[in-house]
C-alpha cells in the first residue's frame, strides 16, 4: 500500500475507537503500519480485527497508558515487530467532569495520570527508538478546554500541560530529527462527548444542535477532521514545523 506513509510505523494509544481510530484508519490507508494500544480488550479485538480486513497492517496490545512497564515492553514488541517507531499519536484519554466544589480526589488524579502520565510514559519510551533511527514525529491530542471549560478543572489542566509537554519535547527532541506538535480539537462527535451530553441532561442531538449554533463553520466537528490534522504533523514534510498546537475547532478560539 502506497501513500504519504508508506513505510512508516505509527502508534497510536486509545486508537480504538473515536478520534483515535480516525487517526489509525488515515495513516493506515495512506501506508503506515499501525500499532494501537488501549486498556479495552474487547473493542480493540474487534477493531483490531476489522481493520486487518480492509487489508491494513494492525499491531494491538492491550496495555494501560499509565503503567511505565507495560508501555515500554509494548512499544518494545511494536519497534521490534515492525522494525522502527517513527510516528507516535497521544491519544488516549478519559474525563471525570464535575464543577470544582464536587470533583473528587479520584476525579482529579484519574484525568491527570490517563493524559499526562500515559503521554509521557508514551514518549519516554518512543523516544529512544526515533533518537537511534534520526527521525520522529511526535503528536499530542490536547483540547480547546486547555483554555478554560466550566465543570473541566481536572481535564483542562491536564490538556494545558499537554501543550507545555509538547513544547519542551520540541526543543529536547528536536535536534535528532523529531518534532513534536500538538493538536487541540474543539467539539467533536465521540463517545466522550455523548457522554457529556448525558450528564448535562440533553439528547446527543441537542448537544449537537446548541454547539453547531455557536461554532462558526456552523457545524461540529467529525474525528475525521482530527485526523487530518495529525497527518499534517506526521508528514516527512513538516519537518520544519515543531512545538506547535493546532487548534482544530471550526473557528478562532480566544
Amino acid at each position: 500500500m502506497t501513500g504519504r506513509f508508506s513505510g512508516k510505523t505509527a502508534l497510536v494509544t486509545g486508537g480504538s475507537r473515536g478520534i483515535g481510530l480516525a487517526i489509525v484508519e488515515l495513516l493506515a490507508s495512506e501506508g503506515a503500519k499501525v500499532a494501537i494500544i488501549d486498556i479495552n480488550e474487547e473493542v480493540l479485538t474487534s477493531t483490531g480485527n476489522e481493520l486487518r480486513d480492509k487489508g491494513y497492517t494492525i499491531f494491538t496490545k492491550v496495555t494501560n497508558v499509565v503503567e511505565p512497564q507495560e508501555v515500554e515492553a509494548s512499544v518494545t514488541e511494536i519497534a521490534d515487530t515492525f522494525g522502527s517507531l517513527d510516528i507516535l499519536v497521544n491519544n488516549a484519554g478519559v474525563i471525570r467532569d464535575n464543577l470544582l466544589f464536587k470533583m473528587t480526589d479520584s476525579d482529579w488524579q484519574t484525568v491527570m495520570d490517563v493524559h499526562l502520565k500515559g503521554t509521557f510514559n508514551a514518549v519516554r519510551a518512543a523516544q529512544k527508538h526515533m533518537v537511534a533511527n534520526k527521525y520522529g514525529r511526535i503528536i499530542n491530542i490536547s483540547s480547546t478546554s486547555a483554555l478554560g471549560n466550566r465543570g473541566q478543572a481536572n481535564y483542562s489542566a491536564a490538556k494545558a500541560g499537554l501543550q507545555g509537554l509538547t513544547k519542551t519535547l520540541a526543543i529536547e527532541l528536536g535536534k535528532y530529527g523529531i518534532t513534536a506538535n500538538s493538536v487541540a480539537p474543539g467539539f467533536i462527535e465521540t463517545e466522550m462527548t455523548k457522554e457529556t451530553a448525558k450528564r448535562v441532561g440533553v439528547s446527543f442531538e441537542q448537544f449537537i444542535q446548541d454547539r453547531a449554533n455557536s461554532i462558526p463553520v456552523a457545524r461540529s466537528g467529525l474525528p475525521r477532521d482530527i485526523a487530518h490534522a495529525v497527518a499534517f504533523f506526521a508528514e516527512e514534510a513538516s519537518s520544519f514545523i515543531s512545538g506547535q498546537v493546532l487548534y482544530v475547532a471550526g473557528g478562532p478560539k480566544n
